[in-house]
């Protein structure tokens, strides 16, 4: 088991999670900043184009 835990195969795994936890702390979105993204809102169509597109 500690011959597992000196090896380079734990380490580079290890490091990964490590990196990985820096990410998601570093790439957090700010509370503060505006979402990159609006509101979703349905596109309305004229009762014509409606009508047509159950053909």
């Amino acid at each position: 088991m500690v011959a597992f835990l000196k090896s380079d195969l734990f380490l580079r795994f290890l490091g990964g999670f490590v990196i990985g936890a820096i990410g998601v702390f570093v790439l957090q979105p700010n509370g503060d900043a505006p979402p990159l993204t609006g509101s979703a809102m349905a596109a309305s169509a004229p009762a014509s184009a409606a009508d047509n597109a159950a053909l």
